[in-house]
């Protein structure tokens, strides 16, 4: 209201009076705004009283709208009070003109304001709500215009008259259609397409006519075919060009995303998350009927018929070895096709990243893929179906997984195994029986189809072509070659083969030269589909052409798979879990689930302890073992060929030389050799005795096998310091030669040892005696035993022998040729008959016998014989050279039981816990070694709940992406 108010005002001061037309307005009082009734009072009051009211202030207001910059000069002759009148008036106008001006301003701020957020708000309430598609744009794209000079950006795009220079003539094209439309209609209706003005009267001139017209009309139709011909081709030249810029633009996005410059984790890309399952696929062997129905593109083909080169086409690089007609592909290769910065390979087992911009890093990489196909190759096989798992990453490349399968044959060749042919029909079989995979089937367009062997595979696998896609290559040969180019439209309108396929695609993947380049090859591509009449008569279509809408096609034909299949596999995986679970939990419920790695780990650390444990072994009992199982080892030797012959000469001096010949030479060559062996197998049999003992501390039975695998490899590898043996042997020496003993309780050790092994040798040879004779009276009565024929002949022998030995106990220890003539007449005469060769060997036991009972006689009497050893006394009934001797072995196995303990415990010990470290190291890096070791139902359970929890929960990931992405 004010600002009406004020309009008020400020029009009833102007309107009072008007002095440019000359006319003045009556106005009342009560209808003046307030100022300017405050106005007309003050001058009423100071102005002439014979003049009117409103005359004196219509004409103060009239000079009111030129109010001069500074006060004027009073009139003369008004004197000084008409002065100040005037000032005072000139004041009021001064005021009443800065009121208006506020009011203008104010009043004009405040209502375009509200005028401007009424106008706001009803735009706004007119625009729809796009908040709910926020998820078009992600963040970085908003950070990244931050980064992006858009002015470069703009110059780098066409120009419109660039463009419009692209665009067809659409008014030519109206009157083409015109044209077209006329003939069409003409032929129908059965009227001449076109008319003429001037009928001749002559039928020649007639048919004449008409013949030039038909020429015309077909010079017309041929012009307008190539003229829309080129048409498309000034359009996929300029989407060539866009897309070609619009790829280095992604790169610059892509390295810069890189680089990390939005200082965040970079995610994994949905390609990279579905390879990964499929990964875990080819290494799990699925149970419980749980297959793999996950999407890929299966390539299959004859071969040689250019399967690797549309894959290298597809991923933009010559990855592949190559060879002209021979078998290359010799293993399953699975490509798995991403979007990067920079044109890179990986291994999925390494990770060596592999520069595809350089030809040195291209050619290391077809060296690796060619040894690992070699590598996967069993001993006699020409092909494996183990899968090369590889990752291509690059700028403008379509997200697909690829699996490139060796080349259908028809005949097995030298050099090739005999089952080649079936072994990779059944590869084949085994990807393309995959209900969700993509069947990439490719065919030779140079060679007769009649020669095709896969497309009667493919049509088996998948009859109705619901997944199948088909490539024709070669196609520049195939057009030069063939007759009756026509035929290459039958192919590719599926009207040739008896198979049914998604769509046809006609591609060139090179010009015959192995050292061609992926641009080259485009470009050739490129010019031959340009001029190729298969384009031009429209045999072929133009989006049935170049690897490029073959990629284009097989990717989105891929991404739809994946998204109708991958549900429904992640729900088969849950159930297999679940059943997985359920078996668990019923028949190991107190078990925690350990793998086969994680069982493995708790085996290593359980041998290492077992390990470590042997370094705790006192030295006593080390040197006790040694002692026992060294004279165990050499006793036999000791006794019959050092002792007996010795003893059995009956003469001191002779006894004295003998055993220290025969000691001499049993140092030299055998003695450190026995000792070391001993050594060995005492350590063997150590380590195996606390491996036993820790079995029984509630040890788990399924090591059973890589424990005793892992001691075996051990000791395989464990080879003893041949050194210590020069050392050992000069040690060995030196305790034989001491002949002296000390003392009294020294002796007696001496004496205890020497009776223990003769009792020990007696007791021998009494069973052997017995074994001979038979059973005695005693025995054959008591356990109705009866004696053979050759006892019965051995027992008389034994009985005229031992005849002898009580005439003559002072006998040698052979008999000689009339004693055995007497004896075995004496048989004779009892009626029985006997072999010489018998009587010897019975002497010879018997002889033993009656030693050993003399000689052990000869020990307790040696017990008192200290003194006189002592004091070197010659008596005949107490020589005791062999205590001394017996005494000599004894030092000699203590000595050589210490010195093997010490390099036992200070160095063997330390190298067989080093061989067993790395034997496990081994052993955990074999895979197969660990499930041959490692076994059991329990084991094969807890690896299949791993494998199909990490199976379901990347392919939920996976799934939650891919949902992220729609």
């Amino acid at each position: 209201m004010w600002r009406v108010g004020s309009k008020a005002a400020c029009l009833a001061c102007r309107n009072l009076v008007s002095t440019n037309m000359g006319v003045r307005f009556r106005v009342p009082l009560q209808k003046l705004h307030p100022l300017s009734r405050a106005i007309h009072h003050r001058y009423s009051a100071n102005a002439n009283p014979q003049r009117p009211p409103h005359r004196t202030a219509a004409r103060h207001f009239t000079s009111m709208s030129r109010l001069p910059m500074r006060p004027p000069k009073p009139p003369s002759g008004s004197g000084g009070h008409g002065y100040q009148q005037q000032r005072n008036f000139w004041v009021a106008r001064l005021a009443a003109r800065l009121l208006r001006l506020r009011y203008i301003l104010l009043g004009s701020a405040v209502g375009g304001g509200y005028t401007a957020k009424k106008t706001y708000d009803e735009w706004k309430d007119m625009l729809p709500d796009f908040s709910e598609y926020n998820w078009v744009i992600p963040d970085f794209v908003w950070e990244l215009s931050e980064q992006i000079d858009f002015e470069k950006l703009a110059k780098a795009l066409p120009e419109i008259e660039e463009i419009a220079k692209l665009l067809p003539d659409l008014d030519k094209i109206g009157e083409n259609f015109t044209f077209l439309k006329s003939i069409l209609s003409s032929e129908t209706s059965g009227e001449p397409p076109l008319k003429a003005t001037d009928a001749p009267t002559a039928s020649t001139q007639d048919s004449s006519d008409k013949q030039y017209k038909k020429s015309s009309d077909k010079e017309k139709i041929d012009q307008l075919q190539e003229e829309l011909l080129r048409t498309q081709l000034k359009y996929q030249r300029m989407l060539e060009r866009l897309e070609k810029e619009n790829k280095e633009l992604r790169k610059v996005v892509l390295q810069k995303d890189d680089k990390g410059i939005h200082q965040r984790k970079i995610k994994k890309s949905l390609i990279d998350m579905y390879s990964e399952v499929l990964d875990i696929l080819s290494d799990y062997d699925s149970n419980y009927n749980t297959q793999d129905h996950l999407p890929r593109v299966v390539v299959v083909g004859d071969q040689s018929a250019g399967k690797t080169s549309v894959l290298e086409m597809i991923a933009q690089a010559r990855i592949f070895p190559r060879g002209s007609g021979e078998m290359m592909t010799r293993s399953p290769v699975k490509v798995t096709l991403s979007e990067g910065p920079h044109h890179v390979a990986m291994f999925k087992d390494s990770g060596r990243e592999f520069d595809l911009s350089k030809e040195e890093d291209l050619a290391a990489l077809r060296h690796e893929i060619e040894l690992r196909m070699r590598k996967s190759v069993k001993e006699g096989q020409t092909v494996s179906p183990e899968t090369i798992s590889l990752s291509v990453k690059g700028p403008g490349i379509q997200r697909m997984v690829l699996v490139d399968l060796p080349g259908v044959i028809s005949t097995v060749t030298t050099g090739m195994a005999a089952d080649t042919k079936e072994t990779i029909f059944s590869i084949s079989k085994a990807y393309m029986q995959n209900p969700n995979a993509i069947i990439l089937c490719i065919q030779d367009g140079s060679v007769d189809a009649e020669r095709s062997i896969v497309t009667d595979l493919v049509s088996q696998m998948d009859p109705q072509g619901k997944r199948t896609i088909f490539v024709l290559t070669k196609v520049d040969l195939a057009e030069k070659n063939l007759a009756s180019p026509s035929r290459i439209q039958q192919i590719v309108e599926g009207k040739l083969f008896p198979m049914k396929a998604l769509g046809y695609f006609a591609v060139v993947t090179g010009k015959g030269s192995s050292g061609e380049s992926i641009d080259s090859i485009k470009d050739y591509e490129e010019d031959f589909f340009q001029n190729s009449r298969l384009l031009r008569d429209g045999m072929l279509k133009a989006h049935q052409v170049t690897t490029k809408n073959l990629s284009l096609a097989v990717s989105d034909c891929f991404w739809k798979m994946v998204r109708e299949s991958v549900e429904q596999q992640a729900d088969v995986f849950k159930a297999s879990r679940f059943n997985l679970e359920t078996e668990w939990k019923n028949n190991y419920p107190r078990l925690r689930e350990l793998d086969r790695n994680e069982l493995y780990e708790k085996a290593k650390n359980e041998i290492l302890d077992e390990v470590i444990s042997l370094s705790q072994v006192t030295p006593k009992h080390w040197e006790a073992i040694l002692q026992k199982k060294l004279w165990e080892r050499v006793s036999t030797h000791v006794i019959e060929n050092i002792y007996l012959p010795a003893a059995q000469t009956m003469n001191s001096g002779t006894f004295n030389t003998t055993v220290d010949i025969k000691l001499k030479q049993w140092t030299d060559k055998q003695l450190p050799h026995k000792a070391l062996e001993v050594a060995w197998e005492t350590l063997q049999e150590e380590f195996a005795r606390f491996m036993a003992e820790y079995k029984g501390k509630d040890q788990d039975d399924i090591f059973d096998k890589l424990k005793e695998a892992v001691k075996d490899e051990s000791i395989k590898r464990h080879k003893w310091n041949e050194m210590a043996m020069d050392s050992l042997r000069v040690i060995q020496h030196n305790a034989l030669e001491d002949r002296s003993i000390t003392d009294k309780p020294q002796w007696d050790a001496a004496i205890q040892f020497m009776e223990e092994t003769l009792q020990s040798r007696l007791k021998d040879t009494e069973s052997v005696i017995g074994d001979m004779v038979g059973p005695d009276w005693k025995q054959r009565w008591m356990n109705w035993k009866n004696r053979t024929p050759e006892q019965h002949i051995r027992n008389e022998t034994k009985n005229e022998l031992e005849r002898l030995l009580k005439l003559h106990e002072d006998h040698t220890a052979y008999l000689a040729n009339d004693e055995v003539t007497t004896v075995r007449k004496n048989l004779e005469g009892r009626g029985v008959e006997v072999d010489p060769v018998l009587i010897k060997d019975t002497w010879h036991q018997l002889y033993r016998r009656h030693f050993l009972q003399k000689a052990l006689a000869h020990c307790n009497l040696c017990k008192r014989g200290f003194y006189y050893y002592q004091r070197h006394f010659v008596d005949s009934e107490l020589e005791c050279n062999d205590v001394v001797l017996f005494w000599r072995i004894q030092r000699m196995l203590g000595i050589t039981a210490n010195t093997l303990r010490q390099q036992l415990t200070n160095t063997e010990v330390r190298r067989l816990e080093k061989n067993v470290k790395e034997v496990l190291e081994d052993f955990g890096e074999d895979t197969e070694k660990k499930t041959q070791l490692i076994t059991g139902r329990r084991v094969q359970l807890a690896e299949d709940l791993k494998k199909v929890r990490e199976i379901q929960e990347k392919l939920e990931a996976f799934i939650e992406a891919l949902h992220k992405e729609k």
